[in-house]
């Protein structure tokens, strides 16, 4: 793909519409159903996966984005929104030219003003104009894109193997079929160093590259990005606890972030990424316990309990939990490889 040239959207992809608005709150979220996307600029724009009634969905393999986040997202299943969001349809967008188009829409709308006060609205978006790789005619070279993208995801592909082999390569199945002693621990006897977040109201926020955690149960906890340095208490490589809001859930941080003050850090030094996911997974059940009236404070931390596997001395059996954690991860990953090469042999 050497050449490219300029095209009016309205001209390549010229079927722009308005997505019938759905409101959170009169809709009932489940464990399997129709995704539901929303104005956010994170996780594909998923918000929540609702109960699917006959609703006026939009179309798979369709492009959708939001008037004031500016943001595109290729969806490859049928899906509803929120408010003020549009979506782009056409039979030559599938699932590798529209992550190619939804890339070059991302890239070519930053910095442009939009926003709250200013949407992007259908008739904005089809005037606006994009570069694009072109074929020998000077048409857009759909095929190249495909191309191109299978060669990405080809080359994903050879690195999730290595990485599988890796981890079956370090499994431990003799611990993974042992049967171990649950007991109960207090959160005080695990983690030696616990620490609220501190408060960064949303004025003060700074652009940048720093994941905010904050008490949002989705995405790992990540509420935005900023690049505050002072005033603030910068964690990583601990488990991140929400104190209120979504009280209860609880994340593994393998990264360094910003903990608002509705976060509580969790840290010790003997747990690694496995056996941190295994407690986190534990911790997060305890938000039965909780809810809006009812947040984890200092005092109610201090008497928390929770039930781990222990080894003979009684203590947390962090190798269980690691090797457990590791098998997870395998078999999901398995199942994704073997996807994704049914996927690129079609």
């Amino acid at each position: 793909m050497n050449n490219w040239k300029e095209f009016k959207l309205a001209d390549i992809l010229p079927s722009v519409n308005n997505s019938k608005a759905y409101h959170k709150t009169n809709l009932k979220p489940i464990r399997v159903g129709i995704p539901y996307i929303s104005r956010t600029n994170l996780d594909n724009g998923f918000e929540d996966a609702v109960v699917n009634k006959d609703f006026n969905s939009n179309p798979k393999n369709s492009i959708v984005f939001g008037a004031e986040n500016a943001m595109f997202f290729y969806q490859p299943f049928e899906y509803i929104t929120g408010n003020k969001m549009y979506y782009i349809k056409d039979k030559k967008l599938n699932r590798y030219t529209g992550l190619f188009i939804t890339a070059i829409l991302n890239t070519s709308i930053k910095n442009c003003g939009f926003g709250y006060g200013k949407g992007l609205t259908g008739t904005r978006m089809k005037n606006r104009s994009v570069v694009l790789p072109v074929d020998t005619k000077g048409n857009p070279d759909w095929a190249g894109m495909e191309r191109y993208m299978r060669e990405v995801e080809s080359k994903l592909l050879k690195q999730y193997k290595i990485y599988l082999g890796t981890l079956e390569n370090a499994r431990n199945p003799e611990r993974e079929s042992s049967k171990p002693i649950w007991q109960e621990f207090r959160l005080i006897d695990i983690f030696t160093d616990i620490q609220r977040g501190k408060r960064l109201k949303t004025a003060d926020h700074r652009r940048g590259l720093t994941p905010y955690i904050s008490s949002t149960a989705m995405n790992n906890g990540v509420d935005g990005f900023v690049g505050n340095k002072e005033g603030v208490r910068i964690f990583k490589n601990c488990l991140s606890l929400a104190n209120s809001g979504s009280v209860g859930s609880c994340f593994y941080e393998p990264f360094s972030f910003v903990a608002s003050d509705h976060i509580t850090k969790l840290y010790n030094n003997k747990i690694n990424k496995y056996s941190a996911l295994f407690i986190s997974n534990v911790i997060s059940r305890i938000s039965e316990k909780y809810g809006f009236n009812r947040e984890i404070n200092d005092q109610r931390i201090k008497k928390e309990v929770i039930l781990l596997p222990a080894n003979d001395d009684g203590n947390p059996n962090y190798e269980y939990m690691e090797s457990t954690m590791r098998r997870i991860e395998a078999k999901q990953l398995r199942n994704y490889v073997n996807y994704l090469e049914t996927r690129l042999a079609a």
